[in-house]
């Protein structure tokens, strides 16, 4: 059992669409909720997030951070940290934090091609399976320590970063 309760969003940010992923409300069990189409223009996707996490009454946002495999951060790792900072700003006081997810896509396109999933069908689902391995892990280290995994994301820096643009 989590130290908190409260359903958690999940998000995998890629560069095309953003899978999403949401808890049961004791925060032990994480399943996919949908795919988004990204949009960097508009903020549709970020939008839809955060009415999710309204609908929901989410305690809790999590985003993938997809670190290099040495543990360094890269261009996506980047684009996932600022995507997470928009999320901030825009669901507060929701909490958003970042957690590592080193190959979370490659284990999920492992997983959908073990259950039978072939090539073609994965494209639409698999950032949505990535965000429930994000947010699964997630889920379960809090279990495990009894303290939130990952970095919570500072809403001062997100709104700096907001006025720059």
């Amino acid at each position: 059992m989590p130290a908190r309760t409260g359903v958690r969003i999940g998000v995998d940010v890629g560069n095309a669409r953003v899978g999403v992923a949401a808890s049961d409300p004791s925060g032990t069990f994480a399943h996919p909720v949908e795919t988004l189409p990204r949009d960097q223009r508009s903020g549709a996707d970020v939008e839809a997030i955060a009415a999710l996490v309204t609908a929901r009454a989410a305690v809790e946002v999590v985003v993938g951070l997809p670190r290099l495999l040495s543990g360094q951060e890269g261009t996506a790792a980047r684009i996932a940290r600022d995507y997470a900072g928009q999320l901030a700003a825009r669901v507060t006081p929701v909490p958003v934090r970042l957690v590592d997810e080193r190959l979370t896509t490659v284990a999920a396109h492992k997983r959908l091609h073990d259950s039978g999933v072939p090539g073609r069908g994965q494209r639409s689902v698999v950032d949505q399976a990535a965000a429930v391995l994000i947010l699964q892990s997630a889920l379960d280290a809090e279990a495990l320590s009894g303290r939130p995994s990952g970095e919570i994301v500072s809403l001062g820096r997100a709104r700096k970063k907001e006025r720059r643009r």
